[in-house]
């Protein structure tokens, strides 16, 4: 099926992203309580197939992997042939970073950037063996301004190639250089056509400093997916009563969780926002932001959260892997 936004319906625009399911260790916090105390992959696998099941059943049509998520796309490959009903799945994934951790959440490295042509070639040969003609999107993971992407016309052109076979190709982005790369990404053209058709780059309560180069990138008609709306669990476990979003919380008696991912799905350049829902009860809760209503008063309270992006972007790298 080729990638094309999904927004029919409220929860249509909520995706499922694997980034903490596909592997044992990963930054998001409370994965001590989240996840089963032995961490195999029989374990994960069986977790990842039990949130695909919840999130398909809620109506969620979008699936996110990638190649340094661990296992996470063979888990949603297992799950796609145990469910050939659901053949209205769009899935994406992405290349760019190579999984090293061993599935060990002690390892000094748990994955390796590299946006070269070889990585580019051997990872989407590996994707394709997983996940064969269902991968619908292919992105580039986590571009800076700097990256090759950008600039590598050799790199761009075995792209187009990829596109030209019917397979989307995005790009994601990441860091407090954000508007910068996806602005760049949306003058990279091959052959007078724009290579990226998608632009999945973090945006949240406490970081929002892509949302005017992602306004603008939908404007250009990419398609925009929103991941880390709920900044990595920190808008979750460090909803404090007397923060915007916790005084909110209280007064409508919704959680925290579901209020951020709202605030973020009432953006009307986001096509498709990202859950990283670990279990059913977080998905349960992510997919009921579809239906909650926030007031320009709201927003504009829950806007008060923000802070310098660089500022942001260090406590993210500090986070640990747990």
């Amino acid at each position: 099926m080729p990638f094309e936004p999904l927004a029919a319906t409220p929860v249509t625009r909520i995706g499922l992203g694997l980034a903490a399911l596909g592997r044992p260790g990963y930054i998001t916090l409370g994965r001590d309580s989240d996840l089963p105390a032995e961490r195999t992959v029989e374990a994960m696998e069986a977790r990842s197939h039990e949130v695909l099941d919840a999130a398909y059943a809620h109506g969620v049509r979008y699936f996110d992997v990638a190649r340094s998520y661990g296992r996470a796309e063979q888990f949603l490959a297992g799950w796609l042939r145990k469910r050939p009903e659901a053949d209205d799945v769009v899935t994406g994934s992405k290349w760019g970073y190579t999984y090293t951790a061993e599935w060990r959440t002690d390892a000094a490295v748990h994955e390796v950037k590299d946006h070269g042509r070889a990585t580019f070639e051997r990872q989407l040969a590996q994707t394709r063996q997983l996940l064969g003609d269902r991968l619908d999107l292919y992105q580039v993971h986590s571009v800076t301004p700097e990256s090759p992407a950008l600039t590598d016309r050799a790199l761009q052109d075995e792209l187009a190639a990829l596109a030209a076979e019917g397979v989307t190709v995005g790009l994601s982005t990441s860091g407090p250089e954000q508007p910068a790369a996806i602005r760049a990404a949306l003058s990279v053209e091959v052959e007078g056509v724009p290579l990226f058709s998608t632009v999945q780059a973090t945006y949240n309560l406490l970081e929002p400093s892509a949302g005017p180069a992602l306004a603008e990138a939908h404007d250009a008609g990419r398609t925009v997916l929103v991941k880390e709306a709920l900044a990595n669990g920190r808008l979750v476990h460090e909803a404090v009563p007397e923060s915007p979003l916790g005084i909110l919380a209280r007064q409508t008696g919704t959680s925290p969780g579901a209020l951020a991912l709202a605030a973020v799905l009432h953006r009307p350049w986001a096509d498709v926002v990202l859950s990283g829902a670990a279990t059913t009860a977080q998905l349960d809760d992510n997919v009921s932001a579809s239906g909650v209503h926030l007031g320009d008063g709201d927003l504009d309270r829950l806007a008060s959260m923000a802070g310098p992006a660089p500022a942001y972007w260090q406590h993210r790298s500090a986070l640990p892997w747990t």
